[in-house]
């Protein structure tokens, strides 16, 4: 990596994102992978944009199946960001950490998820390395208390939920 590309990581370790599980499923088979690249694009209509290495296991069929599900993960839920990580291998079931179900599509979805919102693809781009894919919202779920599982410096941390008065690191 060059000089400007080892500042740019360094830069990016700074700005303190949300962790999210993209769920998918294609073919009988589900996906899923942790991500910090989840933004909102517009509430008219509602929808959201993500971005997705393309050469992630979840990335073609995700394109395939032209839907996603972002599954917000809870400060507590680290066990389930680790395994969406990397922590258990693609191509074995990643599904097996945390409660997950599927919705009339058979769209994977985390029961305890913050939220769960639930998308179709509505538009695709690539640039460089990833796609990025805008979703357009047809179902939300949101459960519980603002309590996210945040991601800054290499390390996970908790927000100013109730009952938290500072953002402390957690592992």
């Amino acid at each position: 990596m060059d000089e400007l590309g080892t500042d740019f990581r360094k830069a990016m370790r700074r700005l303190t994102s949300a962790v999210s599980v993209i769920s998918t499923a294609h073919a009988g088979v589900r996906y899923g992978i942790t991500v910090t690249s989840v933004t909102s694009v517009s509430m008219a209509p509602p929808s959201l944009l993500i971005c997705i290495n393309q050469r992630a296991s979840i990335h073609t069929p995700m394109i395939r199946a032209g839907q996603f599900c972002v599954n917000i993960l809870q400060a507590h839920h680290i066990e389930i960001a680790n395994a969406f990580s990397g922590g258990t291998p693609a191509g074995t079931d990643r599904f097996l950490c945390g409660e997950w179900a599927s919705d009339d599509e058979e769209l994977p979805y985390l029961i305890p998820a913050q939220a769960s919102v639930f998308c179709d693809m509505d538009a695709i781009s690539s640039y460089g390395t990833h796609s990025i894919i805008v979703g357009k919202v047809r179902q939300v779920a949101v459960r519980g208390q603002v309590a996210p599982l945040l991601y800054q410096d290499g390390q996970y941390t908790v927000g100013l939920g109730e009952g938290v008065d500072w953002i402390v690191p957690i592992a």
